[in-house]
């Protein structure tokens, strides 16, 4: 199959997508058109980051800006034991919904390699398999949602003047997610290949929406008042009318990922792609499975203190998601810029990117944090009304915040490591620090410093975890001849 190409463009050092037109010889591929989005390698690395990174920052802002807002109106209209009820959901979802983080990482890291190579075939069976495979998990994240909703509350000792709401929390909120996972993984798939802009704007969309559709079916304006089941239901409406959306506006462009007629073909499990996929994206879940179970254990050990340090709990999660957002974007683009230097062959620059990457983190970190420490009371003061439960959490924030920028060097230099497919080390060294030390020593030092103590767990997990990713990053991986994963099929 070939169709007309305007125009070829490839340079050493630069690897441009672009859209419209694209031609496909021998599985390989060149892209040309008006529009293009471009990773850049002949430019300073800090300047090609941080073009790439300032669209993902302000997506995955946008992305928590939804569940703010959803908390604000949930704490400030419908109480505290309300908000408390929808944050216990949160660690359970997230539980269910590990294997489809993991599933996005290796996809990116596929699509990456392939688009470095210019492996057009390959990017589409890559598509193909990755939505199909998200739905299927997306349904069964469903049914165990719905049948084990009770046993699971049950599981993490929750409150039970809270647990008649977080049930339906959690029904309504897990009805969504074979929507909602193929969303999230198209996305992630457009960044795989460089492309960070297109989900930045849909994500302001879905944004938007989220944001006007929450207080309608929260307060019933102008519909049935759903109450907390509402907040969930705004969530699931905005992704997909998004997703379908963002479907036609890829196939409006000529995206060379758009669900035109080649890639429904292949929506299907590709046995290569899905073998690779289960080799990258398994170990990622299961490392994303047993953090979960922390989580689950964390807000367990917080559930004895009662109500109040449940709500705090929440809220404490939603300031360091933002806190936390370029380390974690700044840790996806890595992988990105690591994958697609491997497919292109330049990995003489590897060393170049993860030292780029880790000094932006700690420049962005402990500028961020410092700004949340100066004005913690205020911004608490935006979720919470309560002065009891906003001083709980306020001395909680102060214990754990700042350990997220050495939990940003330790996803770095495991996300630069994924990009070659070195994924059981890295998994390993995170799982071992979160058995080994998040957890006892949440247990432990909450015997001796109560609830703050459990705080206390997450730096000395994340030192923990930054050791043994530091040791093994400079000692096994760092210098050796990383294989491009397609040149092995």
């Amino acid at each position: 199959m070939e169709t007309r190409c305007d125009q070829t463009k490839t340079e050493r050092g630069k690897i441009t997508v672009s859209h419209e037109s694209h031609a496909i010889s021998n599985n390989k591929v060149s892209f040309s058109s008006k529009k293009e989005h471009t990773i850049d390698f002949s430019l300073p690395l800090w300047k090609t980051m941080f073009i790439f990174l300032m669209p993902l920052i302000y997506s995955n802002i946008l992305q928590s800006l939804g569940g703010t807002v959803s908390s604000v109106l949930i704490g400030k209209h419908l109480g505290e034991n309300a908000l408390a009820a929808a944050s216990t959901v949160l660690p359970l979802a997230f539980f269910l919904i590990s294997f489809v983080t993991g599933l996005g990482s290796a996809s990116s890291i596929l699509i990456g390699q392939a688009h470095g190579s210019k492996n057009m075939e390959r990017m589409k069976s890559t598509v193909g398999t990755s939505l199909s495979f998200s739905f299927i998990l997306g349904l069964f994240s469903l049914t165990i949602g719905l049948l084990f909703s009770d046993q699971l509350l049950s599981l993490i000792e929750i409150p039970e003047e809270i647990k008649r709401d977080s049930a339906s929390y959690m029904h309504m909120l897990f009805s969504g997610l074979p929507f909602l996972f193929p969303y999230v993984i198209y996305t992630t798939l457009l960044r795989g290949t460089g492309d960070s802009k297109t989900p930045f704007y849909f994500l302001i969309i879905s944004t938007v929406l989220t944001i006007l559709l929450t207080p309608l079916f929260l307060f019933g304006w102008g519909v049935p008042k759903m109450g907390l089941e509402g907040a969930a239901l705004a969530q699931i409406v905005a992704s997909i009318i998004t997703f379908i959306l963002l479907v036609i506006y890829l196939l409006k462009i000529g995206h060379p990922l758009a669900l035109d007629k080649t890639t429904v073909k292949k929506l299907k499990l590709d046995p290569q792609i899905l073998r690779l996929m289960i080799k990258i994206g398994l170990p990622t879940s299961i490392q994303m499975i047993v953090i979960s179970i922390s989580e689950i254990a964390i807000v367990t050990f917080v559930n004895h203190f009662g109500p109040q340090a449940t709500a705090a709990y929440g809220v404490i999660n939603q300031v360091i998601n933002y806190v936390h957002i370029p380390a974690m974007s700044l840790a996806i683009a890595i992988g990105i810029f690591g994958a697609q230097m491997i497919g292109a062959n330049l990995q003489g620059r590897l060393d170049e990117l993860v030292k780029t990457t880790v000094r932006m983190n700690y420049i962005i970190g402990i500028l961020l944090t410092g700004i949340i420490y100066l004005f913690s009371r205020q911004v608490l003061s935006i979720f919470l009304t309560d002065p009891s439960t906003i001083e709980i959490a306020q001395k909680s924030l102060y214990f754990t915040l700042w350990a997220f920028i050495l939990l940003g060097h330790n996803i770095i230099l495991s996300g630069l490591m994924r990009s070659s497919g070195t994924v059981f080390w890295p998994t390993l060294i995170i799982i071992t620090a979160v058995i080994v030390t998040e957890i006892p020593s949440a247990y432990i030092l909450s015997k001796f410093f109560g609830l703050y103590g459990v705080w206390m767990a997450y730096p000395v997990s994340f030192t923990v975890s930054l050791i043994g990713q530091y040791v093994y990053y400079h000692k096994f991986w760092k210098g050796k001849t990383h294989r491009r994963f397609f040149d092995e099929a």
